[in-house]
């Protein structure tokens, strides 16, 4: 019971921050482009701060290099759920106009804007580089694969640039995320007022990406969601079939009980908030994926607590 209380506490912090940012939305607090504003000042400022002050103040070499190696488990899933997509797509019969994009949003979570505050509220800072092996994983297949599924929906021809997807890949995150673990490994100090600097620009990461993700669910527009078939079989993939399989893939591993609940919380997050703005640079339903993102987002906060409760007994 205390475990449920505490992760319903650690649901409530988050869910507070997304309704200020709600809030002052409807009020008209910001503007068209305050919400592309704070997403680069989260992914390109406070979050590779963020992550090279964690690495380097909580971890070691040898900790690190036992870490890294369980990629194959997030990958693993992820390869599985695309399959299980695909599936799900054609037995029942998803709208055509969307199949891809239901197929991307069917495989991938939302590992940084949710998923990171999501596990530093329940878990700690201890969590974080855990939840960067995710991301990395997450990354990779979303600007990849599910950017291929996206376009297959579009006016464009499906392909996959490799530049362009290396360019997203290798994003400021990831790279906050490398440097802080070349740092750890070389056994490399940064000054003190440097580390402090990282701190307070770290900080700003959480309330900035809640903050974020109501305002993108003020603009969605709470009038708009509706459960359709399309709509339940995405939701039921993000929040019963990817944290079950990732139940049982790590289930019986020796990695840390830690690194199992946040690959399983990691897996059960919401659609990726740039799910929308692929969907409408190719041509493709931008509205179905708003939505998916928005009705995803806000359940997040019910299913959270239901989770922690189950991985208390890994």
């Amino acid at each position: 019971m205390a475990t449920f209380v505490n992760s319903i506490s650690g649901v409530l912090i988050i869910l507070v921050m997304v309704i200020v940012g709600y809030v002052l939305a409807k009020k008209g607090w910001f503007d068209d482009q305050t919400p592309s504003l704070i997403a680069k000042l989260v992914t390109k400022v406070a979050l590779p701060c963020y992550m090279i002050y964690t690495i380097v103040g909580r971890f070691t070499a040898d900790e690190l290099l036992k870490m890294l190696p369980q990629l194959r488990f997030p990958a693993l899933s992820m390869i599985i759920l695309l399959a299980i997509a695909m599936a799900v797509a054609q037995l029942f019969a998803v709208d055509k106009k969307h199949q891809g994009l239901f197929v991307s949003m069917f495989f991938n979570s939302n590992t940084i804007f949710v998923g990171l505050p999501i596990n530093q509220a329940l878990f700690g800072d201890k969590s974080i580089p855990y939840v960067l092996v995710y991301y990395m994983c997450n990354t990779t297949f979303f600007w990849t694969i599910g950017t291929y599924f996206i376009q297959k929906d579009g006016r464009h021809s499906a392909t996959i640039d490799f530049r362009d997807s290396l360019r997203k890949i290798f994003s400021p995150p990831l790279l906050g995320f490398i440097i802080g673990v070349i740092l750890v490994l070389l056994n490399i100090q940064l000054p003190a007022f440097l580390l402090s600097d990282f701190q307070y620009l770290g900080n700003l990461t959480i309330p900035l990406s809640m903050i974020f993700i109501g305002i993108s669910v003020a603009n969605a527009g709470l009038s708009r969601l509706r459960f359709s078939k399309d709509n339940v079989l995405v939701l039921l993939g993000r929040f019963v079939v990817a944290p079950l399989l990732m139940m049982v893939i790590v289930s019986h591993t020796q990695m840390p009980l830690l690194m199992k609940q946040v690959f399983i919380i990691q897996s059960a997050m919401p659609v990726m908030t740039n799910a929308p703005v692929v969907a409408k640079l190719y041509g493709a339903d931008a509205d179905y994926a708003a939505i998916m993102v928005t009705e995803s987002t806000l359940l997040t906060m019910l299913i959270v607590p239901i989770l922690m409760y189950l991985v208390n007994y890994l």
